[in-house]
Order: C-alpha cells, then structure tokens, then sequence
C-alpha cells in the first residue's frame, strides 16, 4: 500500500473514533448542568449556549496558529497533539464540578484540539493534485459519521452507566486510539515542511506564522472562499437552534392527523399528539438532511476534482440559496423538509471543496496554515450563528432569519466569484 493511502487509512479510522466521541457529549450539557444543580431554567440555557459555544470560538482563533506551526515542524505531530488534548481536557470535564470549570476546560479544548485541519492537511500533502477533493470529501464523511453516530451512542452510553460523566472516560480513550493510530501508521514526508532557518526561535515563529495567514488573506480567491464557507456555515447555525418554533407554524391540524397514527405505534413518545408530532417533524428535519449530507459529500469532492474546485463550490452556495429560499417560503411542512434536504446535499461540498480549492492556491509547505483558515471560518460561523439566530428570531422571527441568512450568502457569492474572476 502506498505511504499516502496508509495515511489516508489511518487518518480516516482516527478521524471517526475522534468524531463519534466528540459529538457523543454534545447534545447533554443540560442534562450535566442538572447534575451540578444549575436549576434556573433560563441560567440553565445560557450556561448551555456559552459552554457549547466556547470550543468552536477558541478554536477559530488558535486554527491558523496551529497550522502555521505544523507546516514547520510537522502536521502528524499537530494531528497526535490535537487528539492528546481531546483525552486530556474533555477526560477531566469528568471530575468538573462547576458550571464555570466545564467552560474553562472546554475553552482549553478548544485552544488545542483541533484535530480536523491537520489531518487533512496530513493527507493532503502525501495525496496526488487531482485527488485533493476527493480526499478531503472522504476524510469529512468520516466525520460526518460520526456526527450521526455520537449523539445516539452517548445517549446509550449514559443510559446504560447511570451518568453523563461516564461519556467524558469514554471520549479520552477514543483520543488516546486516535493519536495511537495515526501516531504508529501514518507517514510524513518531511519535504514538505517550510525550512526554518536559523531554528524555530519564538521571535521567527510569530513572524512566519503571521506572514503566512497575511499571504493566505491576500489571496483573493482564499479570502473569497473564507468568506463564502462562512456564509454557508451561519446560514445553518442561525436557524437550527430556532427551526422547532417554525415546525410549530406548520404543524396544521391537518399534519396532526395524517401523523397521529406515528405516535400510537411509538409507545416511547409521551407527549401529547400535537407536540408530539412537533417533536417527531423537528427530528425528521434533522436527519433528513444529515443523511442527504453524508450520502453528497464523496461526490463533491469528485466532482470538485474533476470540473475545478471554485466551479464547484460556486454550485454548492447557489444550491444552498436555493434551499434557504425553499424554506423560507415554506407554508407546509413537505416545502420544509425538501428545503432542509437539499441544504444538506448542497452544504456536503462546503468543506470538501473549499480545502481542495486551498490545496490548488497555496505550496504544501504552506497549506497548514490555509487549511486553518478555512475551518477557523467554520468555527467562527458555528460560535456566533446561534446566538445571532436567537437574538433575531425574537424580532423579525425565524423567516426573517432564513431571508437575512440568503441574502449574506449571496452577498458572500458575489465576493467570491468577483474574486475568482479577477485570478482568471
């Protein structure tokens, strides 16, 4: 097996573990907040939003530090610390005992956690030019797997131990397999490493690192494309957290009575049939458009690979402004959940495609801190577009939300393709 596909293989399986431990904690911070006594509803939901969004929001600072950092020294290096640090701040949120010590340790996550750039930049660097979509589109399922998977097998997990906490134990061995994997299996040509010349000083990494986030900036198709997967990624983030309110304003009594038969057969669903059926509309919402994610994204990154990376992410925003527009307009539910179920098939290309379109405009000695730059965008959407989306929903309610959300990204469209224009 050649040196890359080994890494791929190895990457890729680590990749998985880490991201269904990840995600298998995510979804009970209230659950955990309960157990640590926070009983105020409303102390209990903006504890919840601040420790959830804390990781996604340091992350967006350190991700271009760090893979500034890994194109000197290393991305498999970068890859293993990323991972360590997984099994080391989410293994003690254990012993935490505080609502403030749980968003301190997720805060240090955060900082140095980040384990997806330098995995993809591990494998991209190894991997042939006209491979780069198709790897960073399959190195995101595995992520993407994981993020079905997790929620259930924590749920699982905490059912079946009597504890929320057990599930922190159970994500610090899925970093410590990770960093194992890829530590023992993956290959890293050092030829493609930036040269430090006189030692990697303190003083000479500052300067490096911000010399090379300025060049990627500068980089009209970059700066076009960080732009665009922010827009794509906020678009998400400002509605998901607000999206049961606009079920409710669909849910009609004629839905109630074509579903109601769901909940005699469900024995588990406790609810009263209309909120039931609310609850059982959101779900479906939901993985509906996780599963058109997962099955779209391979083939985004092949068909960024085969027809150029900023056609096609161009196609993957144009896609998504329609399913923004399909929701927004919705006045039944079906309307809803085609719209939720192209978004997904449209947003499976955001991170593919824009890492491959990164690998095309920077050296390899340079694409960790590219790479970084990208995901920082996503991190940063994903920190503030709940909050946004909360705040707004108040005032120009959940449709308004969706128009203001189709109207940033095809402003962020337009910056993009006039940016591209401008390299042809």
């Amino acid at each position: 097996m050649a040196g890359w596909r080994r890494t791929y293989w190895a990457v890729w399986a680590a990749n998985l573990i880490t991201s269904i431990g990840m995600m298998s904690f995510l979804p009970f911070f209230p659950s955990l907040l309960e157990e640590m006594g926070v009983a105020d509803e409303t102390a209990k939901r903006a504890w919840a939003g601040a420790i959830f969004g804390a990781a996604p929001l340091s992350a967006t600072l350190m991700s271009p530090i760090w893979g500034a950092i890994g194109d000197r020294i290393g991305r498999k290096l970068m890859v293993c610390r990323a991972m360590l640090a997984i099994s080391l701040f989410i293994g003690c949120m254990y012993w935490a005992s505080t609502p403030l010590t749980l968003l301190l340790l997720r805060l240090g996550q955060g900082l140095f956690s980040g384990f997806v750039p330098p995995s993809i930049t591990l494998v991209s660097v190894g991997a042939p030019a006209e491979r780069q979509g198709r790897v960073a589109g399959d190195l995101t399922t595995a992520l993407a797997i994981g993020g079905i998977l997790g929620p259930s097998f924590g749920g699982w997990l905490a059912a079946t131990s009597g504890s929320y906490r057990t599930v922190f134990l159970f994500v610090a061995g899925a970093g410590l397999v990770g960093a194992l994997l890829v530590s023992l299996l993956a290959v890293e040509d050092a030829g493609h490493r930036q040269r430090v010349d006189g030692g990697l000083s303190v003083r000479t990494a500052v300067v490096g690192m911000a010399r090379d986030v300025a060049a990627i900036f500068a980089n009209p198709v970059l700066r076009g494309a960080a732009l665009l997967v922010f827009a794509l990624q906020f678009g998400l983030g400002s509605i998901n957290p607000v999206l049961e309110l606009y079920v409710r304003e669909l849910v009609d009594g004629r839905t109630i009575e074509r579903w109601s038969w769901l909940l005699r057969h469900l024995p588990s669903v406790s609810l009263a049939d209309e909120r039931g059926i609310e609850v059982l509309a959101t779900g479906l919402l939901f993985g509906a458009m996780a599963v058109c994610n997962l099955v779209s994204l391979p083939a985004w990154g092949r068909y960024g690979d085969r027809v150029g990376h900023r056609r096609a992410l161009a196609l993957c925003a144009l896609g998504s402004v329609l399913a923004l527009g399909l929701q927004a307009s919705a006045q039944v539910f079906a309307l809803l959940l085609a719209g939720r179920m192209l978004m997904g098939a449209a947003m499976a290309g955001t991170g593919p495609l824009a890492f491959g379109l990164a690998a095309a405009e920077i050296s390899a000695d340079r694409r960790g801190g590219a790479f970084g730059v990208v995901f920082s965008a996503r991190t940063l959407a994903v920190a503030v577009g709940g909050l946004t989306g909360g705040v707004l929903s108040s005032v120009i309610g959940v449709r308004g939300i969706m128009v203001v959300a189709l109207l940033i990204l095809v402003g962020a469209l337009a910056v993009f393709r006039r940016g591209s224009a401008a390299r042809e």
